[in-house]
């Protein structure tokens, strides 16, 4: 009778920890130490607290500036001395090495224009044809360029349409197979001409190249830097990272796309005509080197116009290439990807940098 009982009850089963209770195991003693901490941090002396506060910022910021991402920012820190351009060695006679058309369009830049025009000719690139096209500037530029003229292939001052008018203007005047244009704000450096009259000549196939960033103030001092990882295609529907004074490319390739800056565009020039190389089948590729200097400044277009025209030209960009006109959420998270890997870039660059120290 008794075991015929036994049978008929019902088998309890062991009730699962639930989230609640292991919560409260879990993280209880650590919560009860954290207040504990808290309360016993109330009889620190203010002046502990104080720099104990300062260290924890202090960390914080130091991660976050390692593991952070440098690009689309300007201004990452302090004014330094400019970083030492790579080592390179010229190997190619000067019969292999291809000629380059240089334009600088200026208006208005006598306080930064010979900056400009020293980073060029200290180059000292045998085959360079560097024009200076000036938009009739009455601050002084005009006697600065009178100054270089015997340097130049030759300069030109008067009343254009704008930036992208005057680059149409300068190209026309200068001759070479690689082309570029540098603004009369930003600067080469050292020996930029040399790796990429050696990178076109080793590498018949490539039409595009572009190199490393550095960031500089009013004085010339560093304040930022962009690494870039390798060229991505698909990363331009979304965004422009290529540094623009580090920009070169095949004067076949100018010609095949139209052999014109489109004169419309007042800020997004650059990705414009870089869009326009993606649709005709340019091949492109990035140089680890830091080939130029981009200047900040209060007067400059970039700081001036990326609220208002610019930010109208990038959404016809993306119109155009994405057929719709994606909010910040969405481009953030198609160029997340890249710029995981311009992290890791980062990082190499910064490791290889303290090696080299040693």
């Amino acid at each position: 009778m008794n075991k015929s009982k036994k049978k008929l009850k019902p088998k309890i089963l062991k009730q699962p920890i639930l989230k609640e209770q292991w919560d409260r195991f879990y993280w209880g003693p650590k919560v009860q130490r954290l207040r504990l901490f808290k309360s016993n941090l109330l009889y620190v002396p203010i002046d502990l607290r104080y720099r104990l506060g300062v260290l924890y910022r202090t960390t914080r910021y130091r991660i976050e500036r390692v593991l952070g991402y440098r690009l689309g920012h300007l201004f990452q820190y302090a004014p330094r001395a400019r970083i030492a351009s790579s080592s390179f060695r010229p190997h190619l006679d000067l019969a292999s090495l291809p000629s380059i058309a240089l334009v600088t369009p200026s208006f208005e830049q006598a306080a930064y224009v010979e900056q400009t025009l020293q980073s060029v000719i200290s180059q000292y690139y045998p085959k360079l044809h560097y024009f200076v096209q000036d938009g009739g500037s009455k601050d002084g530029s005009v006697e600065i360029l009178r100054k270089y003229e015997a340097q130049l292939s030759g300069f030109e001052s008067k009343p254009d349409g704008g930036q992208s008018s005057a680059i149409n203007m300068g190209f026309e005047k200068a001759q070479g197979e690689i082309m570029g244009w540098l603004n009369s704000d930003d600067v080469l450096m050292p020996g930029a001409l040399q790796v990429v009259g050696h990178y076109f000549a080793n590498h018949p196939k490539v039409d595009v190249i572009y190199g490393n960033r550095l960031i500089i103030n009013e004085l010339g001092e560093q304040v930022g830097h962009w690494v870039l990882p390798d060229h991505e295609e698909n990363i331009l529907s979304w965004v422009d990272f290529i540094p623009q004074e580090t920009l070169f490319w095949r004067r076949s390739l100018w010609d095949k796309v139209g052999g014109r800056i489109n004169e419309e565009f007042r800020f997004a020039i650059d990705w414009e005509l870089i869009l326009r190389f993606r649709e005709a089948g340019a091949r492109f590729a990035h140089l680890a080197h830091f080939l130029g200097c981009f200047r900040v400044h209060s007067e400059q277009k970039t700081s001036t116009m990326i609220a208002k025209r610019g930010r109208e030209e990038m959404d016809l960009l993306r119109q155009h290439h994405l057929g719709y006109v994606p909010n910040d959420e969405q481009i953030y998270e198609n160029i997340l990807p890249y710029l995981k890997r311009h992290r890791r870039a980062e990082l190499r660059w910064r490791l290889q940098e303290l090696l080299n120290l040693e």
